[in-house]
């Protein structure tokens, strides 16, 4: 029996999928590693974490899947039910369900219709996205979207740091891209930007780039980004985290750092490294590591303390999963 998976856009942005069960052989195999990882919860918990050499021209997302969980469907296949027995479903006006990404972007297409390839990170979640319907772009595939380890090293994009503070920031920004493969190129924010593609971070104070079009933090239904930055006076800007729910749990007014993808532009991600002020910046680019970014959607780099992954969960008094003065 074939299993189907996919994401939609409908009025629920329910994950759904229409796999072909049936067709031509294999195929010829692409180089390198594919990794699947399933969690549930943004990221809280791993599920499944597998790898797949040399896949196939013929596989897609929902094959890669299928090899390694139990999927049920609905409505004649056409929708993911369950992975490994976990379920869509409402609940007291919540709703919760599978979405996935590819290198850390949201496919805009069905998981059949997306073809794996060696070097792919493809990231399923489980989350109730009845506060954030779309999540477009996260974190949590590092070094993707930044390595680009599928594709041909001819046609790989160059990484654009556009800087508004510190070199020395900016500098352990390109190194930490470069360690990875990146062609990072650091310029001043605001200066003329090259005019091959490219992906793009942002690197400085929120109250330095947040005029620009790409730094949006609007909340979780317009970003998909559980943090704000909150106007303190004086052109100080406060970091507001929230939890699933879109409540604010913690902020903090100094020294503290944010790393959150935003909603890419022609298919290529648009990074923030961020924060309250220098300081906050400089944590934030210390975090542009698998250890601290490694499937979540957004993190938070506070004063003093461990990384936090955003959103924060909701029950503070029991995980205390950031530290700082309450909103």
């Amino acid at each position: 029996m074939s299993s189907r998976r996919g994401l939609a856009r409908g009025a629920a942005l329910a994950a759904t999928a229409l796999f072909a069960g049936c067709g031509f052989g294999p195929g010829s195999s692409s180089k390198g590693t594919a990794t699947l990882t399933v969690t549930r919860d943004y990221g809280a918990r791993v599920m499944v974490d597998a790898t797949d050499s040399a896949p196939s021209e013929s596989d897609t997302v929902i094959r890669l899947l299928d090899r390694s969980a139990e999927i049920t469907t609905h409505y004649g296949g056409g929708f993911v039910q369950s992975i490994d027995g976990l379920s869509g479903s409402a609940s007291d006006g919540r709703r919760s369900d599978w979405f996935f990404y590819r290198n850390g972007i949201e496919s805009p297409v069905g998981a059949a219709d997306v073809h794996v390839h060696g070097g792919d990170r493809i990231w399923w979640d489980y989350r109730d996205w009845t506060d954030a319907m779309s999540v477009p772009a996260v974190v949590g595939s590092w070094p993707e979207p930044f390595e680009q380890a599928s594709s041909a090293p001819s046609s790989r994009l160059p990484v654009g740091i556009e800087c508004a503070t510190a070199r020395s920031v900016c500098a352990t920004v390109s190194d930490r891209l470069r360690e990875i493969g990146a062609q990072a190129r650091i310029a001043d924010l605001g200066s003329r930007r090259p005019p091959e593609p490219s992906l793009q971070v942002l690197v400085g104070p929120w109250r330095a780039i947040h005029g620009d079009p790409a730094a949006s933090l609007d909340g979780p239904a317009s970003s998909g980004v559980f943090a704000t930055f909150k106007p303190g006076g004086h052109g100080r800007f406060e970091l507001v985290l929230a939890d699933p729910r879109a409540e604010p749990r913690c902020g903090y007014r100094v020294g503290a750092g944010l790393v959150a993808a935003v909603e890419p532009s022609e298919g290529r991600s648009a990074w923030l490294v961020t924060g309250t002020d220098q300081a906050g910046v400089r944590r934030a680019a210390r975090v542009l590591d698998a250890n601290d970014l490694r499937n979540r959607y957004a993190v938070a780099a506070p004063p003093g303390g461990r990384a936090v992954g955003v959103p924060v969960a909701a029950d503070t008094g029991a995980r205390v999963p950031c530290r700082g003065e309450t909103p």
